[in-house]
């Protein structure tokens, strides 16, 4: 059965920097789009970020361009987002999953896809 693991949050200043990664096992995950969720407290869960199966196509949402950057290691079936210049905006519970839409106008993930990891929590203080 599919099982995904994110780890690497953690409590950060404003300004500071985080690597996330995703193991995903259960699926073939070459032949997945892969994206960056968030869910802050009080508010719906956000695509941040998506790529595509061979890594030449990425896209960001508005408010985390030029500070996160989104890569994937397919033999390691891992998934990672380097978060830069982190604000307190960002705190949040992030997940990866497989991206049913990836475009610069949306990051949606899959409607048929339900096993959502546990997340990993972001913490940024002001």
């Amino acid at each position: 059965q599919v099982q995904v693991v994110e780890s690497g949050g953690g409590l950060v200043q404003t300004g500071g920097s985080l690597r996330l990664s995703c193991t995903v096992s259960g699926l073939t995950f070459e032949g997945y789009l892969m994206g960056w969720f968030r869910q802050a407290p009080g508010k719906e869960r956000e695509g941040v970020s998506c790529i595509n199966w061979s890594s030449t196509r990425t896209y960001y949402t508005n408010s985390v361009k030029g500070r996160f950057t989104i890569s994937r290691d397919n033999a390691k079936t891992t998934l990672y987002l380097q978060m830069n210049s982190l604000q307190p905006e960002d705190t949040a519970m992030y997940y990866c999953a497989p991206a049913g839409t990836c475009s610069n106008t949306i990051i949606a993930g899959r409607p048929d896809f339900g096993r959502w990891g546990q997340g990993t929590q972001v913490t940024v203080s002001s």
